[in-house]
This record gives structure tokens, C-alpha cells and sequence, in this order.
């Protein structure tokens, strides 16, 4: 099971820190993910960290400004989110899965979700 939180309502220019907590056992084969869907778009992949030994990667849109970082010991993988613009206003899931490198940014290779956090960021 994963659950989200820290989301919420940030100006632009403002910073977040979204958390997802795991429980369960988690597996070192396992990648976790960041995804945003946006209302009436798709689901999009956002950040990935492995669980093993915390290689991350990024979408370009939030290259620079993201930053994705696991606590092993307390099952926690976190989201900070920094210089936040109003396009990246949307829910914010956790996913896990393991799943191999050429498809993590792709939705339906996940098998656990969390219920998701609201981001929205104001003008």
C-alpha cells in the first residue's frame, strides 16, 4: 500500500515536498515513481528512483526543479519540489513496480498506486 501526502496550494516561484510511504515489504528490484495527471490529460511520469541503490531520472519538464530521494529504513520516498510553475498543477501519485528501465515512465507497468495529492500552484 502506498499513500501520498504533502500536497496542497503554493504560489508560483514556491516550493513542496510531497512524501510517500510504503507499507509492506519493499523489494530491491523495485522502482518508485512520481506521476502527475493534470484534469482531462494523461498520466504523466515525473521522477523514478531505484530502490536498490537510488539512480534517479527525470522528465525534462521538471529537470532541475524535482528532486526524488528514498529513506530505505522508514520505507519513504519524497518529492521536493522547488520554483514550481502553474503547469504543474495536478495530482501527484506514487507508484511502484519492478519494472525495467525503457518502460518506467510509462503508467500501466505499475502494480501498487497510492489514492494520489492534490499540487496546485497559483499565479
Amino acid at each position: 500500500q502506498l499513500v501520498e501526502s504533502g500536497g496542497g496550494l503554493v504560489q508560483t516561484g514556491g516550493s513542496l515536498r510531497l512524501s510517500c510511504a510504503a507499507s509492506g515489504r519493499m523489494f530491491n528490484s523495485y522502482t518508485m515513481t512520481w506521476f502527475r495527471q493534470a484534469p482531462g490529460k494523461e498520466r504523466d511520469f515525473v521522477a523514478a528512483i531505484t530502490w536498490f541503490d537510488g539512480d534517479t531520472y527525470y522528465a525534462d519538464s521538471v529537470k532541475g526543479r524535482f528532486s526524488i530521494s528514498r529513506e530505505t529504513a522508514k520505507n519513504m520516498v519524497f518529492l521536493q519540489m522547488n520554483n514550481l510553475k502553474q503547469d504543474d498543477t495536478a495530482v501527484y501519485y506514487c507508484a511502484a513496480a519492478a519494472v525495467i528501465a525503457s518502460r518506467r515512465e510509462l503508467p500501466s507497468m505499475y502494480d501498487y498506486w497510492g489514492q494520489g495529492t492534490q499540487v496546485t500552484v497559483s499565479s
